[in-house]
């Protein structure tokens, strides 16, 4: 059976990367509340990385101007 998207909010990651952070294992966190290992590790990297877990504000550099090109690329084909 497939699993169904669940959305989390910024309080919510903030509070599962602060288990971890306080020495909570990573396996230990992901069964207790349900979570996949890769959406655990992605907001600790993110919190790590920007202390945000806006896609935005974690974007490379090189993604951001990827970003930019594109819409300008779209812009100009209006």
């Amino acid at each position: 059976m497939a699993r169904t998207r669940r959305t989390f909010t910024p309080e919510f990651k903030l509070q599962m990367v602060r288990l971890f952070e306080n020495g909570k294992s990573k396996s230990d966190i992901v069964r207790e509340y349900d979570l996949t290992p890769s959406a655990l590790d992605k907001w600790i990297k993110n919190h790590q990385n920007s202390g945000s877990f806006n896609v935005v504000d974690n974007l490379t550099d090189e993604e951001k101007e990827l970003r930019k090109l594109r819409k300008e690329n779209q812009q100009l084909k209006m």
